[in-house]
This record gives structure tokens, sequence and C-alpha cells, in this order.
């Protein structure tokens, strides 16, 4: 799934913006430090906000106009859909749970 999403630090906390292929495996990446840098940097791992996109050049975009936007912008929008800034990522692996349809299908190894 071609996703843009929002991680922060804790609710009104630091926020990093990044577009992926992967959601799933890039927010685990995030939450287990292994990326480094400014998500490590900031204790940022809870995915507050995501926005499927069809093509990977149509979500990099939407990333690229999100970073312009100012901090206020991408708290209205995080907040429209997440009021308390909870952590989706949980809600991929609840069977019942509001993300249960985004599930990434079982891997064969």
């Amino acid at each position: 799934m071609n996703a843009v999403y929002m991680m922060a630090s804790g609710q009104h906390g630091t926020i990093y913006i990044g577009v992926t292929s992967d959601l799933l495996t890039r927010v685990s990446q995030h939450r287990e430090g292994v990326t480094g840098g400014f998500t490590e940097r900031y204790g940022v791992k809870r995915l507050v906000w995501f926005e499927r996109h069809e093509s990977i050049i149509d979500a990099i975009q939407r990333e690229k106009s999100l970073k312009k936007y100012k901090r206020e912008w991408k708290v209205n929008l995080i907040e429209r859909e997440n009021p308390k800034w909870i952590d989706l990522y949980p809600s991929f692996f609840v069977e019942d749970g509001p993300l249960a349809h985004l599930q990434a299908p079982e891997r064969s190894m």
C-alpha cells in the first residue's frame, strides 16, 4: 500500500512525515529504531495519521506538500481523524479493529 503517514512522539509532540510503499513494515522500522535519524532521536514511534495513494508518485507529491504546511495545519489534519492522537499501528493487527481491512497479506516463505 502506497501511503503518506505522520508519526508523533506523543499528543501534540514532535511530528514526522514520511512516504512508503509498505506502511506496516516502515512503521515497524520506526518503532523498533532501525531507521535511526530523526524518528529515533526524537522518540517518534506513534502512527497518528496516514493516507493511501494509488501510485507512489502521488504519495511522494502529497508528502512534499504536507511538509510545506504549517504545524497547525498538520495538527488539524491529524485531529480531524484521530483527535486523541492514538497510535493506529496496533489497529492493523486487531481482527475486528477499524484498520483490519488494511492488514498486509501473509507472506509465504
